[in-house]
């Protein structure tokens, strides 16, 4: 038995560290087995339910030491590390509750910048001191990590993002079905949807037409200080190239299985975002262990996972490419065949399942004094 301590942003929390750890959580603690407690990261104190047993607030050190004191009466420590999400510069007051910590812990790193500041870069390389195990999620930020850090590489595993089991789905009519394109997620500047509008109005000649579905609400941060600027923008623009036909804006918050069934039905999954630097991307892990063939701008984790053939990178900021991509995935059935048998090769490794037998393995190893801990770099 084992019982697992979480450092983390978590629901009602709505972003991609929440619903990450949510689903570690769910695959790493085996029922009747282990036991988990979160302690969530938080601006202002909440009210906590299980599995959560304290909040962390910014600003706050009494909150601090209560969550190393809260965390250090566990087996292993599982801590999320994002620059936003704790309190201080750089959030560095996680620090003092990474340092503090007597137990085994695991620090799981969402970002790994090419060019941090020197402050981003001593913040990333206490937290990695004061861990015993740091996991990346692709090749690329591992090989950051040794190219710019000052960090014990032999700490360093690179387990991938999880996702959840495609659910069965009735067989769809393809006579006349019109071919969907996808994006999903918490949206705002940034994510590149304006791009994916503009690549339509490239393909309007097709026939049927494509429909481009754009899920999800604004992210709660851009909500606060931009409204929903840039979702009527978005609208403005699909309008000004007369492609409002084509695309639909769906603001929903969808539940798990809704949108896994949404994510099934899709024919192609579109990821136009505008940074050079995301090393990690759930939304593109969730895409190709469904087996959907993706279309991603060139950012560094899209490059990885699709370099065999699951899918197409294009230059960011590029419509007409972005289009050209997709109208080859929409018009060669070989071609879409071709990205659908290699996403399924790959998806058994990318499986919650896989991941969190592999996060298990990673906190035994850790927990077992002089243990060689193996090195997962695949």
């Amino acid at each position: 038995m084992t019982e697992y301590g979480f450092l983390s942003t978590f629901p009602p929390t709505q972003c991609g560290l929440a619903t990450f750890t949510t689903a570690l959580m769910a695959s790493l603690v085996r029922p009747g087995v282990d036991t988990a407690r979160v302690v969530q990261a938080v601006e202002e104190l909440r009210t906590v339910a299980d599995p959560v047993v304290g909040n962390l607030v910014a600003g706050d050190e009494v909150s601090a030491r209560r969550t190393a004191e809260l965390l250090g009466r566990c087996d292993v420590a599982v801590v999320q590390h994002e620059y936003g999400i704790y309190g201080g510069p750089d959030g560095d007051e996680v620090l003092g509750v990474l340092q503090a910590l007597h137990v085994p812990t695991i620090l799981v790193l969402h970002t790994v910048l090419s060019d941090p500041s020197p402050h981003q870069r001593e913040v990333l390389e206490a937290a990695a001191a004061a861990s015993d195990a740091v996991v990346t999620m692709a090749r690329t930020p591992r090989q950051r990590l040794a190219r710019g850090y000052e960090i014990d590489m032999a700490k360093v595993h690179v387990i991938p993002h999880g996702a959840p089991p495609l659910p069965a789905v009735a067989a769809r009519d393809e006579t006349s079905r019109r071919p969907t394109v996808l994006t999903w997620g918490l949206i705002g500047p940034g994510k590149g949807i304006e791009w994916g509008i503009e690549a339509m109005a490239h393909l309007r000649d097709l026939d049927p037409q494509p429909h481009y579905v754009v899920v999800g609400e604004t992210h709660p941060k851009v909500r606060i200080h931009q409204g929903e600027a840039y979702r009527t923008a978005l609208g403005e623009r699909a309008r000004e190239l007369d492609v409002e036909p084509m695309v639909t804006l769906d603001a929903r918050y969808l539940t798990s299985e809704d949108l896994a069934e949404l994510v099934a039905g899709a024919d192609l999954v579109l990821l136009p975002y505008e940074s050079t630097d995301q090393v990690t991307s759930g939304v593109l892990v969730e895409a190709v262990a469904a087996g959907i063939p993706v279309v991603a701008t060139r950012f560094p984790h899209a490059v990885e996972l699709l370099e065999t053939g699951a899918g197409r990178v294009v230059p960011h900021r590029d419509p007409a490419a972005m289009a050209a991509a997709i109208r080859d995935v929409l018009t060669r059935p070989d071609l879409a065949a071709a990205m659908r048998r290699e996403a399924a090769t790959i998806a058994p490794t990318l499986l919650w399942s896989a991941v969190g037998e592999r996060y298990r393995r990673l906190a035994a190893a850790i927990r077992t004094p002089g243990a060689a801990v193996r090195r997962w770099d695949a």
